[in-house]
């Protein structure tokens, strides 16, 4: 009788528990967000081996998901999937888009997919809709930075609910990422597959600790954000309405040399 009091007693503390990081959301109903990507690669912030021809510094379009915490597109210092190899080597995004399908039909973990058009300059903005659930609460995406032997900027797995309620905007900075596959330093470099695959890692202005690095900056202690990606939520009287531009203040991150 004792032992059997005692399984039934951890057998309701085991399920009063969360399965999973979104299991905490209790909102009770769908959400719109307008996510707005803003590039600051500019020659100013980031001199070092700027790219100004074949091709200039850009970003490629910005490809992402709303997904339970089953799903994950990419994490830091774990291997990259072969499709955000494909999209952080060459942008292309069909691998990557069947992934996503997949895990959907599978497990459903998957909520939907969204994306928005790319930038033909380092600076600049782009923007577009997604929708999130309270089982999906989570967001993901992964822009490509271009030119770059694999190097993009992205958000793993963010969580727009706060127990009951959805936020109402948040702002995030964005650092480059290497995924691991190609061994270049520069913009520029060849392809060079990275054998055996290494895993996602930042970019700092210290590693790679190479002067030949890109984003090698020694003087400096962070590098600044290359970019931003902002989550406005989008209320219920403008939903059915076309979205207005929204202008961002862009803040500065010019790199200043005597900041040590």
């Amino acid at each position: 009788k004792v032992l059997w009091t005692v399984l039934v007693a951890m057998l309701g503390y085991a399920s009063s528990l969360p399965v999973g990081e979104d299991a905490l959301c209790t909102a009770e109903e769908l959400a719109k967000y307008r996510i707005i990507f803003i590039g600051k690669w500019s020659q100013t912030a980031f001199p070092k081996q700027y790219p100004l021809y074949r091709p200039p510094a850009q970003w490629s379009s910005l490809l992402g998901v709303t997904h339970s915490s089953d799903y994950c597109m990419w994490k830091k210092n774990e291997y990259a999937s072969n499709g955000v190899r494909d999209f952080a080597e060459k942008g292309e995004a069909w691998a990557l888009m069947k992934e996503i399908e997949e895990a959907g039909e599978k497990i459903q973990s998957v909520h939907g997919i969204f994306s928005a058009p790319a930038i033909s300059s380092g600076t600049g903005q782009t923007s577009t809709e997604l929708e999130v659930h309270p089982r999906h609460p989570l967001v993901s995406f992964v822009v490509r930075i271009v030119p770059s032997p694999d190097w993009f900027v992205g958000i793993d797995s963010l969580n727009l609910c706060e127990g009951g309620h959805w936020m109402d905007e948040v702002s995030v900075d964005l650092f480059p990422y290497d995924a691991g596959t190609d061994s270049g330093f520069t913009f520029s470099s060849p392809n060079f597959a990275t054998i055996p695959q290494d895993t996602v890692t930042e970019i700092t202005c210290s590693s790679p600790s190479h002067p030949a690095n890109s984003f090698y900056y020694p003087k400096l202690k962070i590098l600044p954000p290359i970019a931003q990606v902002t989550m406005v939520k989008i209320k219920k009287s403008q939903l059915g309405l076309s979205a207005p531009f929204i202008n961002l203040p862009a803040k500065s991150n010019e790199i200043i040399d005597t900041v040590s």
